[in-house]
């Protein structure tokens, strides 16, 4: 099996879509926000595809997008995600280590994110990658859980104090 990152086109919408429905159980994206995503946010979306050498057509293992906003040098992993059956395998260190490169080869010095409060596997992820907590965000999402807002600077920075983004 060969695994390659890409970025995302239109063309994978309904594969972005059969994903998110697969990998959440709750605030996911629907199509119109999907679509919106790839064909008119200043954002990046690059895909982790798996091409089946027996011909099959290639699957969707994964995606993450990257916001970024004019003016602005932090970016932001807006969302991250990593098909169930593939979790374990390093697809999502790979995955956030190039969506990373590519904040930086946009200039961005910190990239954002935010994670359920009892999502312990993506906690340890983002940790080992370098995320700090910035800030607690209580009753977050749509079920009531709490998140937490966590940061990596992407250049050597000046310490700055914390600080909570709305």
């Amino acid at each position: 099996m060969t695994v390659t990152l890409r970025q995302a086109s239109g063309h994978d919408l309904d594969a972005l879509y059969r994903l998110e429905q697969v990998a959440f159980s709750g605030d996911r994206f629907s199509r119109r926000q999907l679509w919106y995503l790839l064909n008119r946010a200043h954002a990046l979306t690059l895909v982790v595809q798996r091409g089946e050498p027996d011909g099959r057509p290639l699957a969707l293992l994964g995606y993450g997008t990257l916001l970024f906003r004019r003016g602005s040098r932090r970016a932001r992993l807006y969302s991250f995600c990593v098909h169930p059956g593939s979790r374990g395998g390093g697809l999502g260190r790979r995955l956030l280590e190039t969506l990373e490169a590519e904040a930086r080869a946009r200039e961005a010095e910190v990239l954002g994110l935010e994670v359920r409060a009892d999502n312990d596997v993506a906690m340890g992820l983002y940790r080992r990658m370098g995320f700090r907590p910035e800030c607690w965000l209580g009753d977050y999402y749509e079920d009531g859980c709490g998140g937490w807002q966590m940061a990596k600077p992407l250049v050597a920075l000046e310490e700055a104090a914390p600080r909570c983004e709305g």
